[in-house]
């Protein structure tokens, strides 16, 4: 019986095995999908699937940096013993290189590492460490200068947050200053025009309707908006906020004194905007005992 790729792709769903995988066991049970999917899990090969359902919120972002180029990485875990895991770093250190040769993150999840596929080297490590796990996002940043820095390593170039810098003129040091600003205080954006519209419209409709509370006349009002609106740049945007380093400056004032100009940065920190699940020791500890 001939194999088409809509099998594979169904099996592959079903089971959450590897591309190859799925394929093999298809021509071994002449594309009998059951026995296909039986065949996978004699071999160990179908654990995958048992795991898919499971929030992966913890992992490692890793930063690369190649000449003017910087890449960040996020690939999620269950559990921060999987994180620390010699064999999953190993593999996020992988994967953030081949990002440095792609665009996105579907370029990404096809790359070859080792004659596998991103997506297919995640499928095989979920079944043999045994934790639902996920290439979750990737950005790249470029500049004259490119800096990173990983907030609390875990390893060479990962941890919990991961930050790129992109610099024109100024010089590495500086970078170093900005990124580790850039950990602590997670700014929204690099300045007003670049902030989501949504974002900046939503504010100012709360600052109104504060301002409206006070019963003061409209044109106080909307001098009260423009202070508020300012403030509120000041504290959102990168270049506007008090340099962590010497707070007398904003980001801005201090890379003009160190000849440099900000045009870019990526900031990325494990598990931010996943939902977890909440969940007391003691049915975690009955839940891994389950496996």
């Amino acid at each position: 019986m001939a194999i088409t790729a809509a099998m594979v792709k169904e099996l592959r769903d079903a089971t959450g095995a590897g591309m190859m995988d799925a394929k093999k066991a298809l021509s071994e049970n002449d594309g009998d999908m059951e026995a296909a999917t039986d065949w996978l899990r004699t071999k160990g090969l179908a654990k995958a699937a048992k795991k898919s359902d499971r929030t992966a919120a913890e992992g490692l972002v890793a930063v690369k940096v190649d000449g003017g180029t910087g890449v960040a990485v996020e690939v999620n875990a269950e559990t921060d013993f999987v994180a620390k895991n010699a064999e999953f770093q190993s593999m996020v250190g992988d994967i953030a290189n081949a990002a440095l040769g792609v665009d996105d993150m579907e370029g990404l999840t096809a790359a070859d590492l080792g004659g596998k596929s991103v997506a297919d080297t995640i499928t095989d490590k979920i079944a043999t460490i045994g934790e639902n796990m996920s290439v979750r996002r990737m950005a790249k940043v470029e500049g004259e200068t490119v800096v990173s820095y990983v907030h609390n390593a875990m390893a060479d170039g990962m941890g919990k947050i991961g930050v790129l810098v992109a610099l024109k003129g100024g010089d590495e040091s500086f970078g170093k200053q900005v990124a580790m600003h850039i950990a602590a205080t997670n700014p929204a954006a690099l300045d007003e025009a670049s902030l989501d519209p949504a974002v900046v419209e939503k504010e100012r409709q709360v600052q109104i309707d504060i301002a409206k509370e006070s019963g003061k006349p409209d044109n106080v009002i909307e001098k009260m908006i423009v202070g508020r609106m300012k403030k509120f740049m000041s504290e959102v945007t990168l270049l506007g906020q008090s340099f962590v380093i010497n707070p007398d400056l904003t980001v801005e004032a201090a890379a003009k004194e160190a000849g440099a100009e900000i045009i870019g940065y990526i900031r990325l920190e494990v598990g931010e905007g996943i939902e977890k699940k909440e969940e007391d020791f003691a049915a975690e500890v009955a839940k891994a005992a389950q496996g």
